[in-house]
């Protein structure tokens, strides 16, 4: 998921500079708007996972190593605890959103791109990051560092 969250930004990045260049000799790219959103929202919701599962998220790590193993491996689990519910919640209300907006038909401004497409990466994106919590707080049970 985080190879294709990063290939979405460098499509992202490629429709942008072809747009640009494409404007210089009159042959724009219709739609990049449109095209560099999706690109985005997909690259940032697929790639999050990742983060979540290689506790590459910003922490502050040297409080905890200076703290005893106890108290850290129970600000880990209260940590991760209150990320897997946030994130719950965000599935939850994403995917009521996302049956309001489809269920209207709606579709982006410039190409017609069916909102959905949008929507696929956000829900995935969410539910793949709660496993990774999940694997997190499977660690922080076993009180294991982060990056064993």
């Amino acid at each position: 998921m985080a190879m294709a969250g990063v290939t979405a930004y460098g499509a992202a990045a490629v429709v942008t500079v072809a747009d640009v260049l494409g404007r210089r000799i009159g042959l724009p790219i219709e739609g990049v708007v449109d095209l560099v959103q999706l690109f985005v929202v997909t690259g940032a919701w697929l790639a999050m996972p990742y983060a979540f599962m290689s506790a590459a998220h910003v922490s502050v790590d040297f409080l905890l190593a200076l703290m005893p193993d106890s108290l850290a491996v129970s600000l880990r689990l209260m940590a991760a605890a209150l990320t897997l519910s946030l994130l719950a919640l965000m599935l939850w209300q994403g995917f009521l959103t996302f049956q309001t907006r489809t269920m209207f038909g709606d579709k982006s401004q410039q190409l017609g791109i069916p909102v959905a497409l949008y929507w696929y990466p956000l829900l995935v994106g969410l539910a793949a990051s709660m496993l990774g919590v999940l694997l997190e707080l499977h660690q922080a049970l076993k009180g294991t560092p982060d990056h064993e």
